[in-house]
């Protein structure tokens, strides 16, 4: 997990990336290194996500319930943990209530 309240010495796209009618907003943050995260917001609902690369999804404020492609069970998620998901694979995610604040970090 990052551990960090910001990030500094980064560009960030200024155009959103929209999802589920807006239910799911994030921008992207790229790092000097090369590398890129998205940081965004997650209203109430159930969504599903396809991934390209791994992706580690952080959460920083609020909560969910994930369930990762071919597990059963959904777990749930608070500000401080995080979960990984391999690349060309599927995840699900549900807010119940209030907004879900996370970092996802790609590759």
């Amino acid at each position: 997990m990052s551990g960090s309240s910001q990030f500094d010495k980064v560009s960030v796209v200024c155009k959103a990336n929209v999802y589920f009618d807006g239910k799911v907003v994030s921008h992207t943050v790229l790092f000097p290194d090369g590398t890129k995260k998205t940081i965004g917001l997650i209203y109430p609902g159930q969504y599903t996500f396809n991934t390209g690369l791994p992706e580690i999804m952080e959460i920083i404020a609020g909560s969910c319930r994930a369930r990762i492609k071919g597990e059963a069970d959904w777990t749930a998620y608070s500000a401080g943990t995080a979960f990984s998901v391999e690349g060309n694979s599927a995840f699900d995610i549900t807010v119940e209530s209030g907004i879900t604040e996370y970092i996802c970090a790609f590759g």
